[in-house]
């Protein structure tokens, strides 16, 4: 079962933790800063609670190495491990002060790409530790500006994939729910909006990675039935925050309740909804969910 799965998955992250702040019992080598997430992370492996834990467990590793002069430069490495985690990657973001803009970013793509083809499923975050320690010092030299650098090197991926998310629910009444909708968009700079009722539809646009956070936080709640209906993505040149602006059609997130009609005030008026897509340029969608013609 994923329960049974997940609990496998978040012991190994607290034996790993255990791991790594016996190696570097120092604040200044290895630090978690998210204490909550980890005490939660613990009591859910304990069994005293059957919720999954609500946010990763974040931490700094900072290493020091030594660069060709003999001097020491530190590197720093943020990480994150998903819940998933380690049957998928932890999240990792290595900086130094020394670091150009294009060397730290490719520096963490090449880090990304030895871990995709060398771990999955098991514990990764000592090697991760081990490669920058071995690999990172040489990026400090590394002359970017050459036409060697690709474009696509330059520009990770996440950074430059703007996505929308159409979620399509049979139904969204629990007031939890609609407040934690509107929240995660809002704390994963999401925008887009929130149908309540029957049926729920929610639509979240923002950063590719953002909305995926967002879907796999939303999909762990209990639904009768929930999917993505659609979705789109459209890779930005740049990914600045002025180019993921231009791709909005929603400002914020916010909850929409059309004329709500029914028994229990609870059907919107899908003719109301259609009008609304239409305004924002989205008719089309209103298709997929519903296949009939909207009017």
């Amino acid at each position: 079962t994923t329960e049974m799965a997940n609990q496998e998955e978040a012991k190994i992250q607290v034996s790993e933790l255990d791991l790594l702040s016996s190696m570097f019992p120092y604040e200044e080598e290895f630090a978690v800063t998210d204490q909550l997430a980890l005490a939660e992370l613990k009591h859910y492996v304990e069994n005293e609670s059957a919720e999954v834990p609500s946010s990763k467990v974040q931490f700094i590793l900072n290493v020091k190495t030594e660069v060709s002069n003999a001097s020491m430069v530190e590197f720093s490495m943020a990480c994150a491990l998903p819940f998933k985690y380690p049957t998928v990657l932890p999240e990792i973001t290595v900086r130094s002060s020394l670091l150009s803009r294009s060397q730290q970013i490719l520096l963490n793509s090449d880090l990304r790409t030895y871990l995709m083809q060398n771990f999955s499923g098991e514990p990764c975050m000592l090697s991760a530790l081990e490669w920058v320690k071995d690999h990172a010092a040489a990026y400090i030299d590394k002359d970017l500006s050459s036409s060697s650098m690709t474009a696509s090197q330059a520009t990770p991926s996440e950074v430059t994939m703007f996505t929308r998310l159409w979620i399509y629910s049979h139904h969204i009444y629990n007031k939890q729910k609609r407040k934690n909708i509107v929240d995660w968009a809002k704390e994963l700079s999401l925008s887009g909006f929130c149908m309540p009722g029957k049926p729920g539809v929610v639509c979240v646009e923002g950063l590719q990675s953002s909305c995926e956070e967002f879907w796999s936080r939303v999909r762990r709640l209990t639904w009768k039935r929930i999917l993505i209906r659609h979705r789109e993505d459209v890779s930005l040149e740049g990914g600045g925050h002025a180019e993921i602006q231009k791709q909005r059609k929603f400002p914020t997130l916010e909850e929409k309740c059309f004329d709500a009609h029914g028994a229990r005030g609870n059907h919107m008026d899908l003719g109301q909804l259609y009008h609304f897509l239409e305004e924002k340029g989205c008719a089309d969608i209103f298709q997929m969910y519903f296949g009939v013609e909207g009017h």
